[in-house]
């Protein structure tokens, strides 16, 4: 078992290393954001709009759960504890100035965000039994409607499957007991068996259950994190100033020993800030876009924005709270980094709260992850096998999250880090190839709706028989199967079909567009 620990730590440094995934999604994120002229920056403020603010809700949208919805549940599954343990390892191992590239990858993140999710809605379809489905095992195969598209799609598929097992589902209940026993004594019989029959129930209503519980507990969980790191931040004022100067000192000079800290140079903190902010904001990865693809929008390009500040929220807010927490409590250089930010939270809230609030929000962090997760498996499975396959997928799925509250998880860990890491680099791939199509289509609707107050009648009319016209994919399924991915007949909903321009050999979805 120690040999096999062994290869699979092995195998997981060269994917997670500074010298292939890394720079691949940071390479992609800056990619994105040059060909899109900095969307995430430029349209920033109307991203939040459409996400929080006023231009959230409109009506005709097209969709199964709200834009909001689908956001929530894409930060369930990466809001998670390396938002929590996953910072106070970075800045331990990498020094403060982890925190400074963690900023970085995410602000170019974003951009790669937007892609996936615009092509999410873009591409996505109905599965035969009827429900709307997207992300890369979808885009993938049709954007690219070829060997190399197919061969991509189910390589995501199959890893992405694999993957939830483990980081999405396993070690998160392992979390879960661990701290729920350490904190109110919970046997962690006990929370295996709530964890798998709540698991259980929430996934028997799919994805409009899964969202009617993430848009409570997300929000919640967040704010709860946030407002108590705000507090101890607030109480050690006094050392904002000197967190900072670490911050930006360390992410371009080599950090000397310090107490139980063990050094760190320039390379080793932008490897760990890069990887932890990846690894946490998922972006580049494509799973984010699978929640995307079934919210109520009336175009990609909004769907696109709204996701992207998924990103912010999670490493610019989440992250940003947990680092200042821990360096303006100076236990930054000590003790081990798996209880770093709980010392931190018990230092800075008075009495045993610290240690209470870091506990409840585990718990909320790693029950939304689950959730998060299985939906994405469960779409993956659907992908791979069928319909019945899924179902069968949500009971092992719901299993498997109780067993993992009663066992230690290091390879299962280990595995689903290489799992994880693989998924990603097919999606990358794909949107490097899917590039111009993401770029031309944006600036289309820019063009026609720059201060987006286009109602859905107006984006049909001025969209015509454009190839983004929405109406062409969301009332049709997809057959996987034919070696040219195209709409078809198969389970969809009742339409009036008329002939369509679109419909002509140079047109990739090949496809017949209801009117």
């Amino acid at each position: 078992m120690d040999t096999l620990q062994s290869v699979f730590d092995a195998i997981r440094d060269v994917i997670w290393g500074p010298w292939l995934l890394i720079p691949l999604l940071l390479g992609v994120g800056i990619f994105m954001t040059v060909r899109l002229r900095g969307i995430q920056f430029r349209f920033f403020g109307m991203a939040m709009s459409l996400g929080f603010g006023r231009r959230s809700k409109q009506n005709g949208e097209k969709g199964e759960i709200s834009s909001f919805a689908a956001m929530s549940t894409a930060l369930a599954a990466t809001v998670g504890t390396g938002n929590i343990v996953g910072v106070a390892a970075a800045i331990f191992i990498g020094g403060p100035g982890a925190l400074f590239w963690m900023w970085i990858t995410a602000l170019f993140g974003m951009a790669s965000k937007y892609a996936e999710c615009f092509l999410g809605v873009r591409f996505r379809t109905r599965d035969s039994s009827g429900q709307l489905t997207g992300g890369p095992q979808v885009y993938l195969v049709r954007g690219i409607p070829n060997k190399f598209g197919r061969f991509l799609s189910l390589m995501f598929a199959v890893c992405c499957v694999v993957a939830t097992f483990g980081i999405g589902n396993m070690t998160q209940g392992n979390a879960i007991a661990s701290n729920l026993e350490h904190t109110f004594s919970v046997p962690p019989l006990l929370t295996a068996v709530v964890l798998a029959v709540a698991t259980g129930l929430a996934l028997l209503g799919g994805i409009q259950s899964i969202a009617k519980v993430t848009t409570l507990m997300v929000p919640l969980m967040i704010v709860l994190y946030i407002v108590s790191g705000l507090y101890i931040i607030g109480v050690n004022f006094q050392g904002i100033p000197e967190a900072i100067r670490l911050i930006f000192t360390g992410a371009f000079t080599p950090v000397g020993a310090a107490g139980g800290f063990v050094g760190s140079t320039i390379m080793m903190a932008i490897q760990m800030g890069a990887a932890r902010s990846l690894f946490s904001n998922e972006s580049g990865m494509g799973t984010a876009s699978i929640a995307a693809s079934v919210a109520q929008t009336n175009h990609p390009v909004r769907q696109g924005l709204v996701s992207m500040t998924q990103t912010f929220v999670d490493t610019l807010v989440v992250i940003s709270i947990t680092g200042f927490v821990i360096l303006t409590t100076g236990v930054w250089d000590q003790g081990d980094p798996g209880t770093m930010t709980s010392i931190a939270f018990s230092t800075g809230l008075p009495g045993d709260w610290g240690g209470i609030v870091v506990t409840i929000c585990l718990v909320l962090l790693g029950y939304s992850t689950v959730l998060g997760w299985a939906y994405y498996g469960e779409r993956n499975m659907e992908r791979l096998a069928g319909y019945r396959a899924a179902a069968v997928y949500r009971v092992l799925f719901s299993l498997a999250a109780g067993l993992g509250a009663l066992a230690p998880l290091t390879l299962v860990w280990s595995f689903s880090d290489i799992m994880n890491g693989l998924m990603a680099i097919p999606n990358l791939i794909g949107l490097v190839l899917l590039s111009g199509l993401v770029v031309r289509e944006t600036r289309l609707y820019l063009k026609h709706d720059p201060k987006f107050t286009a109602t859905t009648e107006e984006i049909d009319q001025f969209m015509g028989d454009h190839q983004g016209a929405l109406d062409a994919q969301i009332d049709h399924t997809v057959n996987f199967d034919s070696s040219r991915p195209a709409l078809s007949e198969t389970g969809s909903k009742p339409v009036i079909k008329a002939v369509d321009p679109l419909n002509s050999p140079n047109h990739p979805d090949g496809a017949t567009s209801p009117k």
